[in-house]
């Protein structure tokens, strides 16, 4: 029974663990390249953008939709509670931007506070790209207080509870934007503990392994419990009984 939960032991360590924290640390890692290149690209306009590129910088030029604004709740922006301001922007082609304008302390423990409203007019943004966020529950938006609440920075979600169809994806605006808020921290450029937590799982499925060969071994070497041909060991039962034979 031992060497079987030693064998599952080892083997999550491999292809599980180890491999779970292999994808964080690359995931992480390509982040911070994405961010890197992007300090020494020049921006964009946003049309030419790739919606799949993670934080390529990029401008947009036309007008806030406040109207079809809503608020991502449950959010945590260094370390304390916030609101993600999400407010639709209409491109001179026409098409519909998501922009994220930052973030906003809750009032109250859980309520929304007043924020300044969108710039009116035409103005022009400089923001990074962002993919789309998802909801596990698949959660609709609902209106609390007069304005709609998502729970994900997704554009289908904030379109659907607008009536308007959003490019894929999302702007998180720069600071120094017309309409920022809070500006929202970009992350740090450390890929972390990931690695060595990796290497630690190898090394403790490797021990798990090695310890299992090793008492295995000293089991079946000469006096060992698994030695067939070795003389059969004798309870303390077997031997006080015998005792109490020869006594007799």
């Amino acid at each position: 029974m031992l060497a079987f939960v030693v064998v599952v032991f080892a083997t999550a360590c491999f292809t599980l663990l180890a491999p779970w924290q292999f994808t964080r640390y690359e995931d992480r890692k390509a982040t911070n390249d994405a961010i890197g290149a992007s300090f020494e690209a020049a921006p964009i306009p946003i049309e030419s953008a790739d919606p799949a590129t993670q934080w390529r910088r990029v401008t947009l030029s036309g007008t806030y939709l406040p109207e079809a604004e809503a608020v991502a709740r449950l959010r945590t922006v260094q370390g304390a509670a916030a609101f993600e301001v999400l407010t639709p922007f209409r491109l001179a082609t026409g098409e519909v931007v998501l922009v994220d304008r930052g973030f906003v302390r809750p009032i109250e423990g859980v309520r929304v506070p007043d924020f300044a409203p969108a710039p009116t007019g035409q103005v022009n943004l400089v923001a990074r790209v962002r993919a789309d966020e998802r909801d596990p529950q698949g959660r609709p938006a609902f209106t609390e207080e007069g304005r709609k609440h998502v729970y994900a920075v997704d554009s289908r979600t904030v379109g659907q509870a607008a009536g308007l169809t959003l490019r894929p994806g999302y702007a998180q605006l720069e600071e120094g934007s017309p309409g920022v808020l809070g500006a929202l921290p970009l992350p740090q450029l450390d890929v972390g503990p990931y690695l060595s937590y990796a290497l630690q799982w190898i090394a403790f499925g490797a021990m798990a392994l090695l310890g299992l060969v090793y008492f295995t071994w000293r089991e079946i070497k000469p006096g060992g419990l698994l030695r067939t041909d070795a003389p059969k060991r004798r309870s303390v039962a077997e031997i006080l009984a015998d005792d109490e034979a020869h006594a007799s």
